[in-house]
């Protein structure tokens, strides 16, 4: 019996092809060249299934080389129903933060130069007067995300001394890391409190002696403790602070800039209550409830964010033009704050009302019907993610495709356009609370894509 791979062809068969050649005019040969030998190993472990003539395989050789030239990083449509997901970039960017980015980086900006003194000036001015004006505290800063806001806040004031924290808020986040972990690399001491469900005044007080550098408190972030609990609010922990002659530091986590409480989502203190409950630092994060680029907010007492200003780490966590050309141009939205919740993509996501993203939802449905797939709306809930609102459940629907919804939900994200949903009931369930109605003829067609 002959062995079918003594049938494949060459890799110079195969770069001789019309279609193959004509990729040489994008992609360089070497890529090219790599392609052809993939398609024909593919072919060579499963030779049932090699391609059948020149066309076949000149269509392979396109294929690996789509999947080669593919970024890694690749626009998704988040039809999960979780609006601020983690893995698939947090908070999108209001159309005002594009536009400022844009500009930033188009040419040459005053990053660090004064304009009007003619002189050396400071990246960290740029955002701090509307973060003032806008959370009422003294003073910010802006680094990386938050966990740096943290580290270099701790490092800052207990390098070598105490940070007394309660043991309810040593809490891990996404990818597996740990609160304790990352105050560790700080330098300070961690001195744990309480207990898991109940930590009182009295466990802090306690713990206070000469070496002790920082009081700390930290947002639960993406769960809630219910039942037999106790814990000691911010504004008490404060004046513990100052009895003890230490800064309170408050991990705030959300960014929370609106109360939310008029659609339904209550619970999370905004940026202001957290700079009046008296702590001498605040952080939270710019990419979630904020609706900004990814960054760490630090908002406090003007003695202590100079200090941080002021520590070596600040220059390693800094923040470039882009960044800061995103978080002040969101900012500025939040002056008007019924502007922000329209022009604020995570704050339209989590406002929009039911009905009308049901109408949507029928629709789609329609447009899918007219093209032969079988859809139906249905209504689900969605969430908030990011760790803020972590029990909260906004009314919500969705378009389900039922039948091999394993392959379906495959084949969408793999699509040109990838389209991420969740399998539920042994259907796909595309929540489109994170979808926006601009985005909804690119679900229908990603749809027949992967159905077709």
């Amino acid at each position: 019996m002959t062995d079918p791979r003594r049938a494949l062809p060459s890799v110079h068969a195969l770069l001789e092809l019309d279609e193959v050649r004509a990729l040489g005019d994008r992609v360089p040969h070497a890529v090219v060249a790599g392609a052809a030998r993939a398609a024909i190993a593919a072919a060579r472990d499963e030779p049932g299934g090699a391609p059948h003539g020149d066309a076949a395989w000149a269509a392979a050789v396109v294929a690996h080389v789509e999947r080669h030239e593919r970024p890694t990083l690749q626009p998704v449509l988040n039809a999960t129903g979780v609006v601020l997901h983690t893995n698939l970039g947090r908070a999108p960017l209001a159309a005002a933060a594009l536009d400022a980015i844009a500009e930033a980086a188009r040419g040459f900006s005053s990053l660090e130069y004064d304009l009007a003194a003619g002189a050396r000036g400071s990246r960290h001015v740029h955002c701090a007067s509307l973060l003032r004006e806008l959370t009422g505290a003294e003073d910010a800063l802006v680094v990386n995300n938050c966990a740096a806001a943290l580290v270099l806040a701790l490092n800052t004031v207990a390098d070598g001394r105490e940070a007394i924290v309660s043991r309810g808020e040593l809490v891990e986040i996404g990818g597996s890391f740990r609160v304790p972990d990352i105050m560790a690399k700080s330098g300070a001491r961690l001195v744990e409190v309480g207990t898991t469900n109940r930590t009182h005044a009295e466990d802090y007080r306690r713990a206070c002696g000469p070496r002790t550098g920082a009081l700390v408190t930290v947002h639960r972030s993406n769960f809630a403790l219910d039942g037999f609990v106790a814990a000691v609010r911010p504004r008490d922990l404060a004046v513990l602070a100052e009895e003890a002659g230490v800064p309170l530091l408050y991990d705030f986590g959300s960014g929370l800039m609106l109360d939310l409480a008029p659609w339904g989502l209550r619970g999370e203190l905004t940026a202001r209550d957290a700079v009046a409950s008296g702590a001498g630092l605040v952080m939270m994060s710019g990419d979630k409830l904020l609706g900004g680029p990814q960054a760490g907010i630090i908002l406090g007492r003007a003695a202590h964010v100079e200090a941080l200003r002021r520590n070596p780490l600040a220059r390693a966590l800094r923040v470039d033009k882009l960044t800061l050309a995103a978080l002040h141009a969101t900012l500025t939205l939040y002056r008007e704050p019924a502007r922000a919740v329209c022009e604020i993509p995570a704050l339209a996501m989590l406002t929009t009302p039911e009905a009308q993203v049901r109408r949507r939802a029928e629709a789609m449905v329609g447009s899918l019907s007219s093209a032969g797939i079988a859809a139906r709306a249905a209504a689900c809930e969605a969430t908030v993610g990011g760790g803020a609102f972590p029990t909260a459940r906004i009314p919500s629907h969705a378009v389900v495709l039922d039948g091999d919804a394993v392959t379906l939900e495959r084949r969408l994200r793999l699509g040109a356009t990838p389209v991420v949903g969740r399998v539920a009931d042994g259907a796909l369930w595309l929540d489109l609370r994170a979808i926006t109605a601009a985005d909804d003829a690119r679900v229908v067609d990603a749809v027949r894509e992967a159905v077709a």
